[in-house]
This record gives structure tokens, sequence and C-alpha cells, in this order.
């Protein structure tokens, strides 16, 4: 399993600083805002920071907006923009799909429930085709 939750970690933060790295580039550093980002997702950053920013005893992160962004969310924010990523990424159906499928896994893995092996292989196949789609 921490295999699994090792790669999963590593996919989830790929997809956003993919997100950051294009919205960046097609939109500047101040990207994170509607319309760019749809309104009930920023509200919900925003939201979580200054939960995590009153938390002050909580070490780590607690500045960057998109890190508060829910797993769910990252696929919408892609969508919403998706003229700066059509070129990387085949469809969004094919976005929301694997998104979905992952974020399934990846919730049943944070609540500390066992996955099967045929849902391990399930994992390994969606990242490799992110990999190779983006490029990585």
């Amino acid at each position: 399993m921490s295999r699994l939750y090792a790669l999963i970690y590593c996919f989830e933060n790929s997809v956003r600083a993919l997100i950051r790295q294009r919205m960046e580039d097609h939109h500047g550093a101040s990207w994170f805002q509607p319309p760019t980002v749809p309104k009930k997702i920023c509200d919900h950053a925003q939201t979580r920071m200054e939960d995590a920013q009153k938390n002050s005893w909580l070490e780590g992160q607690k500045k960057d907006l998109l890190s508060f962004v829910d797993f769910g969310h990252l696929a919408d924010i892609v969508t919403n923009s998706w003229l700066d990523f059509d070129d990387l990424i085949p469809s969004q159906h094919w976005l929301k799909q694997r998104m979905e499928e992952l974020e399934k896994a990846r919730n049943f893995m944070a609540h500390n429930r066992f996955l099967l092996p045929a849902e391990f292989q399930r994992i390994e196949m969606y990242v490799a085709d992110w990999n190779r789609m983006v490029g990585l």
C-alpha cells in the first residue's frame, strides 16, 4: 500500500504543478481567481487556507491556494480553462473519467481502507496514461 500511496501523492502533486505552470504561463501570477478558476473552488480553497492559518500549530505550507483545492476540483479547473490544456489532454471526458476513478481510490486509501491488487493495476495504468499524454 505504501508504494500506491506514494504514486497517488506524486500524481496529485504533478497535476497541481502542471495546472500552476500552464495557468501562470497563460494568465500570469494572479491566475487563481474567477473567471479562470470557478468561484466555488476559489471560495473553498480560501476558506481552507484561512482555517489552516488559524491552526498555526500545524506546520506546513499555508500560502498557496492551489494546495487547498480538493483533488476532485483539479479536473474542474482544467476543464474551466480547457484551451490552456487541450494540446496535452485528449478530451475533457478522458480527463474526468480518470480523475474520478483516481479520486475514489485516493479517498479509499486516505481513510485507511485496503485496496485489492486489481485496483493497484488500474491506478498504475491511469497514472501511466496521464504521464504518456502530458509528456512526463
